[in-house]
């Protein structure tokens, strides 16, 4: 492992192998709960109807389960740090890996911006007359200093700041439930029922066109599950911790967002202005909010915004993690310069976090334009990069286990072996490239093309594609084939993980 060697003689630092089961599974709920779900889960229902929202989430969520299972066997099986640039490189193509770590890379250092920018947003409910862009400044520097700590610091912020996210959720679909059933009326009036359900348009506004376009949205919003694939190289027990988290992850997340986005649709009409649209002029307010407004507890809706704040942070934490963790092992796989591998004392990539949090400075650009604006194009852009790091999630794992099956070996030892093969990640590539694809055809359909939105919205695919031809051309690599393929040694019994030949996280 590299790093910086010490001039004393002394052992040189380590990243540290302390995360705990809660640890991974509150951070890759604390993960994905953030904007997605409290801020932009309004523009999902403003454009896509409730109808048409509630199934993007719907559908989505079915994909990323599919993904979880895949990453789950991938990571209970070989634990690195390197994750999906490592299982890329490994049973895709050398360069695949190499684009697909730099890719997810970029993807969570933009992600950092947008959180940024959706905290700008929040910061205008008590202060709209403050520049966002001071806020985005004192909140970066914040989220610079709580990853200078060690892991374990880190692991348990996100887990308490995670616990507050999903304490608040179950209340607010309490409360919803409440509203809807009639026992807490508050300012809804007694004809209510489940008139905005059937307002206009509704329940399914634009038809597929829009249902693909608030896709993107929704995957965004359930990014950050993959992030025990990241953390797994600093997990106590991977073979043990990760398919636990696999198994309950995903099923609270999708009964958040399921029930959050249905009581939304139901108590708040479409065509509300106050939901986060592009083309209104004054600033979205989240539907978390406005649902406890309309319940007449004006208090709890000042609490409320306080969590979505704290939830934005969150997120961003969680990303900034994720990012400079992933630059810090391109570095010591000899993928990134090697400067990025330095760690402090305490076992922090110093040199990998300054980077990521540069990159984090995105945000800026919200001084110079609406605010509202750019977050939308900010989410859209790291929605992409993510949509990659998933399709690269789902190639690595079917061509693992083709290898695997290829070279004779017994499924029966794997740690974690998922229930969905072939089918299951097939059909996430497949769902995620229609996705990708089929984000923002609008703007070669008006008749004049919108080549900012095009580039707000594609960018990221050309990016990726560069990397991974150039690094083949430069490193004359190619496909691996079955054959070839490497799988580390399973112990006796397949109860535990992987040999360490892929150079996971050192012990602390």
């Amino acid at each position: 492992m590299s790093s910086q060697s010490s001039t004393s003689g002394a052992p040189a630092p380590t990243l540290r192998r302390t995360l705990r089961a809660r640890h991974l599974t509150m951070i890759a709920i604390g993960g994905s709960i953030g904007t997605g779900l409290f801020v932009a889960s309004g523009a999902t229902i403003a454009q896509a109807g409730p109808g048409g929202a509630l199934a993007a989430y719907i559908l989505i969520g079915a994909m990323v389960y599919f993904l979880m299972t895949s990453l789950g066997e991938l990571a209970a099986y070989m634990p690195v740090s390197g994750s999906f640039a490592t299982y890329g490189a490994r049973y895709v193509d050398e360069g695949f890996g190499f684009a697909l770590g730099w890719n997810y890379w970029y993807n969570w250092a933009v992600t950092i911006a947008v959180e940024l920018a959706a905290a700008q947003l929040v910061m205008l409910y008590w202060f709209p007359d403050t520049p966002g862009v001071l806020w985005s400044a004192l909140f970066l520097g914040l989220m610079f200093a709580l990853n200078a700590i060690s892991v374990r610091g880190f692991g348990e912020a996100e887990y308490w700041c995670a616990l507050v996210k999903v304490v608040t959720v179950i209340a607010f679909i309490g409360i919803g439930t409440l509203m809807i059933f009639g026992i807490l009326r508050g300012d809804m009036p007694a004809s209510h029922g489940l008139g905005n359900l059937t307002l206009g348009d509704a329940p399914f506004v634009g038809g597929l066109p829009a249902l693909i376009g608030v896709a993107m949205i929704a995957g965004f919003s359930f990014q950050g599950t993959e992030l025990i694939g990241v953390a797994a190289g600093e997990s106590a027990d991977p073979a043990k911790n990760i398919p636990r988290a696999v198994r309950q992850v995903f099923w609270r997340i999708l009964l958040f967002y399921v029930l959050a986005i249905l009581i939304i649709g139901i108590l708040i009409p479409y065509t509300d202005p106050s939901l986060l649209k592009s083309d209104v002029q004054t600033v979205g307010v989240s539907p978390f909010t406005l649902v406890f407004r309309h319940a007449g507890l004006a208090f709890a809706a000042g609490v409320m915004n306080a969590v979505i704040l704290t939830a934005v942070l969150s997120a961003g934490n969680s990303g900034m993690y994720a990012s400079t963790r992933m630059l810090y092992n391109l570095a010591t796989e000899g993928r990134a310069p090697r400067i990025f591998a330095r760690l402090t004392r305490n076992g922090v990539p110093l040199v990998a976090l300054l980077a990521t949090t540069a990159v984090g400075a995105l945000c800026f650009l919200t001084s110079l334009f609406e605010s509202k604006s750019v977050y939308l194009w900010l989410l859209n852009l790291s929605g992409m990069t993510g949509f990659i790091a998933w399709l690269g999630i789902a190639v690595s794992h079917y061509r693992f286990r083709k290898g695997f099956v290829a070279q004779g070996h017994d499924l029966s030892r794997l740690p974690y072996r998922s229930p969905f093969f072939p089918y299951g990640p097939i059909f996430a590539f497949g769902l995620c490239l229609v996705v990708t694809l089929g984000q923002n055809y609008q703007a070669f359909t008006s008749g004049k093309i919108d080549w900012v939105g095009v580039a707000a919205t594609y960018i990221g695919i050309p990016i990726f594609l560069a990397i991974w031809a150039g690094y083949r051309i430069v490193r004359r690599t190619r496909f691996v084939c079955y054959a070839e393929m490497e799988f580390p040694a399973l112990p006796a019994g397949g109860d535990g993980v992987a040999a360490r030949g892929a150079a996971p996280m050192p012990a602390e």
